[in-house]
């Protein structure tokens, strides 16, 4: 998405000398996709970005998938899945992985630890804040974040997270995020866009809602001394488990060193808040809660809204068939009416396999006809590939949600 923006110090024109008040030149850093040919930012550094002076193994947690196999559909709890006395956690080396294929990865944490300095250089993160709060520090600049946001960070995006004590969050609240890792880059729905990369008028929000970093942030603004040596812990592909491998990188220095930078590549945050529901006289199917996309897969949330007003409308979904793709719905806030009676609640996921058709419990249907509002809100991944199970969703699957349709549970 084509949004342009600059902030600290940076040359009049690019790709010449930009130099320090003691006349050193400072050292710039091209950030872009697809080979030169895609959206990037220039990023001015005080230190030569490639110096590395160590580089050892990180094991990344557990990455194995196992096929959803004999296929059902399945209830998953990730409330059930850090004790509530857990401690010591941060949010990106504590990630459990839920589900995966080779476009995607699905993964819950709860922290309260900070994290290491991290770089995906797999592909873009798109991290749901469920609950709590934190700052986010990168090397475009910082973000304060909370309940509801998207942070959305490209990839090879160095940064780490800083949680915030749950007596210091509104909602008195560790933090809970819900990461979304591509293996590709994560943005706006092309049909949202004009074709210079300006979200359109029908589109559910615009770039008055989106959130830049606070920056540049250096190492002093922190308290840190800016020769200070940092690791940097980086996801890539390699010999792992599912392909994915982990490295440590060590710098002579501290990575909070851009004095400036400008472009149209950068991470953002934006809150489900701020999404305006596209409604209609009859039930809208998925595409019309779209909010990002990435190569085979589709984000979208479900918010509180208005719903159906054809007199004769039956506003929770039609039962359907997932012919292309398998979804999966995270349930963060409200009353899911087409759940009711599945034992579905908050912080639960449920996941549809193409294969399988679905739709609202029994009972629901008839519920709904006559309510105008839902309250509530989900947040939705669609792929066009299997989905299969990381360790954290086997370890939370309630193992009885294939027959919800043709029982009642609690």
């Amino acid at each position: 998405m084509a949004h342009y923006q600059r902030m600290g110090a940076v040359p009049p024109k690019r790709h010449t000398q930009h130099r320090d008040p003691q006349g050193a030149l400072y050292y710039e850093e091209l950030m872009g996709e697809e080979g030169f040919s895609s959206d990037s930012s220039l990023l001015y550094h005080r230190n030569i970005p490639s110096t590395v002076t160590a580089a050892a193994i990180w094991e990344v947690t557990d990455q194995t998938l196992t096929p959803n196999h004999p296929l059902r559909p399945l209830h998953l709890k990730l409330h059930d899945l850090f004790a509530p006395d857990a401690s010591g956690i941060d949010a990106v080396t504590g990630r459990r992985l839920i589900l995966g294929n080779s476009d995607v990865r699905i993964s819950y944490v709860v922290a309260d630890a900070p994290s290491p300095f991290y770089r995906n250089g797999i592909g873009d993160e798109c991290v749901y804040i469920e609950r709590g709060s934190a700052r986010v520090e990168t090397v475009f600049g910082a973000f304060d974040v909370g309940r509801g946001d998207y942070v959305m960070i490209p990839r090879a995006t160095t940064h780490r997270w800083l949680p915030k004590p749950a007596s210091e969050d509104p909602d008195g609240e560790s933090l809970r995020a819900y990461a979304i890792e591509a293996n590709s880059h994560i943005a706006p729905p092309k049909r949202y866009l004009s074709r210079y990369g300006q979200l359109l008028e029908h589109a559910p929000y615009c770039e008055r809602d989106l959130r830049v970093p606070d920056g540049p942030l250096l190492a002093e603004d922190i308290g840190a001394d800016p020769s200070e040596v940092t690791e940097v812990y980086i996801k890539h592909r390699g010999p792992g488990q599912g392909g994915i491998a982990g490295s440590i990188h060590t710098h002579p220095f501290h990575v909070l060193d851009v004095v400036g930078w400008d472009g149209c590549l950068f991470p953002y945050v934006f809150n489900v808040r701020d999404y305006e529901p596209i409604t209609g006289r009859v039930h809208q199917p998925p595409p019309a809660h779209q909010v990002f996309e990435g190569w085979n897969f589709v984000i979208c949330n479900f918010v509180p809204r208005k719903v159906d007003y054809h007199p004769l409308s039956i506003p929770v979904p039609y039962y359907h068939s997932n012919v292309d793709s398998d979804e999966v719905m995270f349930y963060v806030d409200g009353d899911y009416e087409a759940r009711k009676g599945s034992g579905i609640g908050m912080g639960s996921i449920s996941l549809h396999p193409g294969g399988h058709a679905h739709g609202p419990q029994p009972g629901a249907m008839e519920r709904s006809i006559g309510v105008e509002y839902f309250d509530e809100l989900a947040v939705m991944v669609d792929t066009f590939k299997p989905l299969e199970l990381g360790e954290g969703g086997l370890a939370c699957d309630d193992g009885r949600y294939l027959l919800s349709w043709s029982t009642t549970t609690d």
